[in-house]
């Protein structure tokens, strides 16, 4: 069972995290500090394996982890689980569910490890105070910019899925991440089990793929930094 955290628990920590959030991109500490309770935030906590938002249920807050990791993953009637992302300190999600409020989760968020998150009422976020102050501007701002970049990324997701094989699949991924970072040198947020459910492949077969693209020194790897040669 999670265990709410009484809002007196909120410090300058949580500061330094949130400014790194995309939701508070530009906005300063003190005006973030400010803003916390006016937006209804409220602080939980969850032990590795829990739940935080189940397929069916329905929810107005956006979430952002203050500590942790969580997976979303989604899950047909067979029970085949596929990881559509996951998020660590100062991530957000949950924002389309939010927004659209009577519109059922269609992924489970679970906690990874134990965890410590933020949520914030996405009512109060869009609609703005009688002020209509410059920080609060920008608070909305932001979250449509976030919406952006994840409808990219799920976008993405689509393009390594559209692959017919495995190798094509890790190849149109791994030079998405060469691209983004501008570096052949990356390291991505998954171990080998993770990409593979984030790929929708088996974890065998992928293995397999990576050790001959390693042999034909298309690509070199230690773990989960990759080089593309």
């Amino acid at each position: 069972m999670n265990n709410i955290i009484n809002n007196n628990i909120y410090n300058d920590i949580y500061d330094q995290i949130l400014i790194k959030s995309n939701l508070f991109y530009n906005i300063t500490p003190d005006n973030i500090h400010s803003m916390i309770k006016c937006l209804d935030a409220r602080i939980m906590d969850y032990k590795k394996g829990e739940l935080i938002l189940r397929v069916g249920q329905c929810t107005n807050n956006i979430g952002i982890v203050l500590d942790g990791t969580i997976h979303i993953t989604r899950e047909d009637y067979w029970g085949n689980v596929t990881l559509i992302n996951k998020y660590s300190s100062s991530d957000m999600f949950g924002e389309i569910y939010a927004i659209k409020g009577d519109l059922p989760s269609e992924v489970n968020v679970y906690a990874m490890t134990d965890c410590r998150i933020m949520f914030l009422n996405v009512g109060k976020i869009l609609r703005t105070c009688s002020s209509s102050c410059t920080h609060h501007q920008a608070l909305i701002a932001n979250l449509m910019m976030s919406l952006t970049e994840k409808n990219y990324m799920l976008n993405k997701k689509i393009e390594y899925m559209s692959k017919r094989s495995t190798r094509e699949k890790l190849l149109s991924y791994l030079s998405t991440q060469a691209s983004s970072t501008s570096d052949s040198t990356f390291t991505i947020p998954f171990n080998r089990q993770q990409l593979a459910d984030f790929l929708c492949v088996d974890r065998s077969a992928m293995t397999v793929e990576l050790s001959k693209l390693k042999k034909e020194g298309i690509i070199d790897f230690n773990k989960n930094t990759f080089k593309i040669l």
